[in-house]
């Protein structure tokens, strides 16, 4: 019954140009639709896996979640009215995603959540990146995983656990004083370590920061290189989480939120899993830029 992977993004971007360039030049994203007021990429076979639009947030504007049948989709129908969350069955936006059938709703910090069966693949037309990456880990992993900050812990985990069906992979605690230590919960939703983080903070933003896994560690490299010969801004070194054992590194987007480019995240194994706490974010590097 439960979601099966994120398998979209849209984000409001106020310097849809700039979004253009770092996408496609650093990123490596596929560039498939694009004008003044927005644009579309792909990062796989799928018709498009990140979207950005015009806007002033500088935000997460949408969040896309799949499931694998309309059968799925009905059941997440009936999740959400038995626990009286709020939602429209849309054709039109399902036409404009480029999906089967879809349910527009809300988490309880207010971020657009899509639920979606049947979106659009494209074998026909083979992803190519700009920025030569071998390509990114999705498959039934989904697009990567993003960071979510929220006032109301215990409403948006409700939300995401008990309607949509995340699990708990694991928590790390930041500590940043001896009086003060800070909660991260990480969430899966398939064998990818974590498709979901929430951060128990109020910020500015919705979203803390999105990942993309590339299918090489020279992936990871070559991005790297890139970060100084174009000029994108290092927000934390080279290094290697503790939980998902992800080796990467974060860099500044043109919205202010971080995007995080790695390689070699660990899977989970349902049957097998154990969670765990950990008391460091990373086994080495990620320094934050000064």
């Amino acid at each position: 019954m439960s979601i099966s992977m994120i398998g979209y993004l849209g984000f409001e971007v106020s310097d849809v140009a700039a979004w253009r360039k770092y996408a496609t030049e650093f990123v490596g994203m596929m560039e498939v639709q694009a004008d003044e007021n927005g644009a579309k990429y792909r990062i796989d076979q799928r018709d498009w896996r990140i979207a950005v639009s015009q806007g002033e947030a500088d935000d997460i504007a949408y969040l896309g979640l799949e499931v694998r049948t309309t059968n799925c989709l009905n059941k997440i129908e009936q999740q959400l009215e038995n626990h009286k969350v709020e939602f429209v069955n849309d054709s039109e936006l399902a036409q404009q995603r480029g999906v089967r059938e879809l349910l527009v709703c809300k988490d309880p910090a207010g971020l657009q959540v899509e639920i979606y069966v049947g979106a659009t693949e494209r074998f026909e037309q083979p992803f190519l990146s700009p920025a030569a990456v071998s390509g990114f880990v999705t498959g039934n992993q989904g697009v990567g995983h993003v960071v979510l900050g929220s006032a109301d812990m215990d409403a948006v985990r409700s939300f995401y656990s008990e309607v949509l069906g995340f699990k708990i992979s694991d928590t790390i605690g930041m500590k940043f004083s001896e009086d003060f230590t800070l909660l991260l919960e990480f969430y899966h939703c398939n064998p990818r370590h974590h498709s979901l983080a929430l951060a128990p903070v109020p910020t500015p933003k919705r979203l803390l920061h999105f990942m993309l896994e590339a299918k090489s560690l020279d992936d990871v490299g070559f991005a790297l290189d890139r970060v100084e010969a174009q000029g994108v801004e290092l927000t934390m070194s080279l290094g290697k989480h503790t939980n998902d054992q992800m080796v990467s590194f974060y860099t500044k987007t043109p919205s202010g939120f971080e995007l995080e480019f790695g390689h070699g995240g660990v899977a989970v194994d349902d049957d097998n899993w154990h969670v765990a706490h950990h008391q460091a974010i990373s086994s080495w590097g990620h320094k934050r830029s000064e």
